[in-house]
């Protein structure tokens, strides 16, 4: 039988032009290649909660807070590159993890993270976008990580003074940037590793990068900074960190024709 009547159609309940959980995690799943890298994070799908994606949000952190905002937004799918699924707590679904779980199945609301496969993405990731926003030259894979390079290596076009660079990076992030300046004074040669980049601290000293661009340092990198006499900038773990699922929203916008919303709880840290 052909069915050309819409209203029938719609009597029925059936809706072919809907967009599915299913459908928006298989691409995601490819377009991201979340098998490619071992990562401390479960990367994908971490709670289904719904079978239907009509609004999805964009978050740095799964966390209550964007839980609460992605209700209020009316969003039935998050994408987040900090999930709630780390290590093997996914065991026990106790405490926070309860109370977090339980508000997404209420509220219908699926959550996807993407990690580690988010920080690399050559076209999407947090560091490719850092690279193009700095508008860094003759890229390089850098930032070795469980097996992988997550960050990138380039030149600026033109030298900067390390204050320079650092007025720079401030202002394309909106923050205020952390500088240990114990390299050159004028730099060209800058890597970039988001988030917990200064694990790739003496990667940077050995291969001679004039600065070092990472979200956040600690204090153990204070004197392996200035004995390896390299410049160490920290951007903000969640700065440096909002590109990745910002450079997505377009894409999923585009393949699925659904609504999205970039959903801020911004931590200063």
């Amino acid at each position: 039988m052909i069915i050309e009547n819409q209203n029938y159609i719609n009597h029925l309940g059936l809706h072919f032009d809907m967009v599915t959980v299913k459908g928006v995690v298989q691409f995601l799943d490819g377009v991201l290649d979340q098998e490619a890298v071992k990562d401390s994070a479960l990367n994908g799908l971490q709670v289904e909660a719904s079978s239907e994606v009509k609004k999805i949000a964009f978050a740095v952190d799964a966390c209550q807070e964007i839980f609460e905002k992605a209700k209020k937004e009316k969003c039935d799918f998050l994408i987040a590159h900090h999930g709630i699924i780390w290590g093997n707590n996914w065991y026990s679904i106790t405490g926070v993890m309860k109370d977090r779980v339980a508000f997404l199945l209420k509220n219908n609301l699926s959550l996807y993270a993407a990690h580690l496969p988010l920080d690399l993405h050559p076209k999407y990731g947090n560091n490719a976008e850092l690279a193009r926003l700095l508008d860094l030259q003759n890229l390089e894979l850098f930032g070795e990580y469980r097996g992988a390079d997550v960050g990138f290596r380039g030149r600026l076009e033109k030298k900067l003074s390390v204050s320079e660079f650092k007025k720079k990076v401030e202002l394309l992030l909106g923050i205020d940037a952390q500088l240990l300046s114990f390299g050159k004074e004028v730099v060209q040669d800058i890597a970039v590793v988001s988030g917990s980049g200064a694990c790739a601290l003496s990667e940077a000293i050995d291969k001679n990068v004039d600065l070092l661009l990472v979200g956040e340092f600690s204090h153990v990198h204070y004197h392996l900074a200035k004995e390896g006499g390299i410049n160490l900038l920290a951007g903000g773990h969640y700065a440096t960190e909002t590109l990745g699922v910002k450079a997505l929203m377009p894409l999923l916008k585009e393949q699925f024709k659904v609504e999205v919303v970039f959903l801020d709880a911004e931590t200063g840290l």
